[in-house]
């Protein structure tokens, strides 16, 4: 499962314009994700499609995760399904069973993500203080002062002075075949201080495809 402190948002329908702005959203509060991934040399397969399982415990992590994920990979004209849209949660399938239902989706490549830890430090943010003298809020005053004299009438803040806390979610990210369930490629995914989920999934996502693309795994790209 994913770290608790993760903040989920309610699924809603988005029209093409507010799914826009809300990608750009996403987007301008990124937080820092580090993929390291390695592709299967005995393997020469490419997907042009592909299930995306995140086997999170908690359904609440793991239907956001599977539905921005897909999102994005959609976005990029490569079809991608949610596995909770075809496996019913909580219910434990069979290799055969599964096997019937991933071709009867048509589907190249299962993505499996799963929940690795949580690495927590802390660091402490020492106090500073700032002095403003009061001509420093009127620009006239500002203008017109000439000389650094700090003394009756400054204004002092002080900032800092308390210990940060700071978390890595650390996932692991598989890619197999759906032909002979061949692992294709894997990748150790960390991800700093993470704010949502929702915009989380869509930011590994990205990183995912391009690291696909990059190593030739996508259908229509040179490996």
């Amino acid at each position: 499962m994913l770290n608790p402190t993760l903040t989920t948002m309610k699924k809603i329908v988005f029209s093409p314009a507010l799914l826009l702005l809300l990608i750009v959203l996403l987007f301008s509060s990124c937080s820092p994700i580090t993929l390291t991934s390695w592709t299967n040399p005995k393997e020469n397969k490419q997907i042009g499609n592909v299930l995306v399982w995140a086997m999170f415990e908690k359904l609440e992590y793991q239907k956001p995760f599977e539905q921005y994920a897909a999102s994005y990979f959609n976005s990029k004209g490569f079809k991608a399904l949610e596995s909770l849209s075809f496996l019913p949660p909580g219910k434990k399938q069979g290799l055969e069973s599964l096997e019937k239902k991933f071709d009867s989706l048509g589907v190249d490549g299962i993505l499996v993500v799963t929940y690795k830890g949580t690495d927590k430090s802390q660091s402490y943010i020492p106090p500073t203080t700032t002095v403003y003298p009061d001509y420093y809020y009127n620009y006239y005053n500002y203008y017109n002062w000439g000389y650094p004299l700090y003394g009756a009438g400054a204004n002092v803040v002080t900032t800092g002075g308390y210990w940060v806390t700071s978390s890595v979610i650390n996932l692991e990210a598989n890619l197999y075949s759906n032909s002979d369930n061949g692992l294709l490629w894997q990748a150790s995914i960390s991800v700093d201080d993470p704010q949502y989920i929702d915009q989380t999934s869509y930011q590994i996502a990205a990183q995912i495809y391009a690291d696909w693309a990059k190593n030739g795994l996508l259908k229509g790209t040179g490996k």
